[in-house]
């Protein structure tokens, strides 16, 4: 077993443990981005309300609930739509990265569910139109562009966003596992990501030393004392 990983009845046995359970959803699908770019699978993340990527999901309460019951109450909360969750649909359950937040350790349950194309789109809608979260714990609903494009456009743009917890590693790891995204393909898109978060990082940097200087020069030209009539 992985290292953090654990099987469900330890993680269920473990007392005094928090426990949050997320779920991807996909479908297969025939479109193409511009006519030309097979898209060749649909991938829902969401934007979190703290600016990170994740999958739909939450906190649940083991003591009071399954933990699929408790994560297709989230799934009403964040996507307006009570997804029906199996154990079937359990694909692993790990410590969660340590927070600062919380002296409790979480442990995240991680789901996987293939739907059809169409109930993936109704998913989508009524996730922007009934879900009570939207607009307030989830920004909005996310597919995961699974092509490449010239530049490094696509899936490694899209991994080089921050990601809340496990996120990222379940992602990679569910796009391997189901043969979404080929070995070489997703290889590819990781060292392209490292280039583009290199790039995005010196950005950060030349934007913080701009403001820097801005904020100093408005400084020097608003000098308190020289406008004040006491020092006349």
């Amino acid at each position: 077993m992985a290292s953090g990983q654990l099987s469900r009845v330890e993680a269920l046995a473990c007392a005094g443990c928090r426990h949050a359970c997320h779920v991807m959803l996909y479908c297969d699908t025939t479109t193409q981005l511009f006519g030309r770019i097979p898209i060749r699978h649909v991938v829902l993340m969401q934007m979190r309300f703290d600016g990170l990527l994740g999958f739909p999901g939450g906190l649940v309460n083991p003591s009071e609930e399954t933990l699929e019951a408790g994560l297709s109450r989230e799934l009403l909360e964040e996507l307006g739509v009570a997804l029906p969750i199996s154990v079937e649909d359990h694909v692993d359950s790990c410590y969660a990265p340590s927070s600062s937040s919380s002296s409790r350790q979480l442990i995240t349950h991680f789901y996987v569910k293939k739907m059809a194309e169409e109930q993936i789109r109704e998913v989508e809608k009524a996730a922007a139109s009934t879900a009570t979260d939207h607009g307030q714990e989830v920004l909005g609903m996310v597919r995961v562009p699974l092509y490449a494009m010239q530049g490094g456009g696509g899936l490694a743009s899209f991994l080089s966003h921050s990601f809340i917890g496990n996120a990222r590693s379940q992602l990679i790891d569910s796009l391997l596992r189901l043969n979404l995204v080929s070995p070489a393909e997703l290889q590819k898109a990781l060292a392209n990501s490292l280039k583009i978060h290199a790039n995005a990082a010196r950005d950060l940097r030349t934007a913080t030393e701009t403001l820097l200087k801005l904020t100093c020069s408005g400084n020097k030209q608003f000098d308190p004392q020289q406008h004040n009539p006491a020092h006349a």
